[in-house]
């Protein structure tokens, strides 16, 4: 089975706000970069979608190793999912699941993989973390620049 490192995050400019995106696939030498942004969106939506899109990007099974600065990306598949399915997709408080969309793409993208999840504190300085933060920050500065040249053509 071929093994896969995926590094990912999300970031938002207000929460909602402005949202991107980036994930790195890594797999012996070769690294392939994938960026992404909304116009309207929050953090954890980010986030979510920097996996999924991740894990999306790969064509066979795999064992992965996803890294991510998010607790509620890692809590939530690794903690919390279980519960919120045997509740009906409800929070402890009975609530519905927040991004139940997301939720449910990603663990059916989990079932097609070997997964280890591992949570990395942001902004430590850690390279690949560092790298995917700047990443999802310039897909939202790009986003923006096609957005306002597309409003005074």
């Amino acid at each position: 089975m071929s093994e896969v490192t995926i590094w990912t995050d999300g970031a938002c400019r207000g929460n909602p706000g402005p949202g991107g995106w980036a994930a790195v696939l890594i797999k012996d030498h070769h690294e392939k970069e994938l960026t992404g942004a909304e116009p309207e969106t929050t953090n954890n939506r980010m986030e979510l979608t920097a996996a999924i899109q991740g894990l999306k990007a790969l064509t066979r099974r795999c064992h992965v190793r996803l890294f991510t600065d998010s607790e509620y990306l890692k809590r939530g598949i690794t903690e919390w999912l279980e519960n919120w399915k045997r509740r009906g997709w409800k929070t402890s408080d009975r609530k519905p699941v927040k991004n139940l969309d997301l939720w449910q793409e990603i663990e059916a993208l989990t079932a097609k993989h070997d997964i280890e999840w591992h949570w990395v504190r942001a902004h430590s300085g850690v390279a690949e973390n560092e790298r995917v933060d700047r990443l999802a920050n310039e897909a939202i500065d790009e986003m923006r620049r096609r957005l306002t040249v597309g409003s005074y053509s």
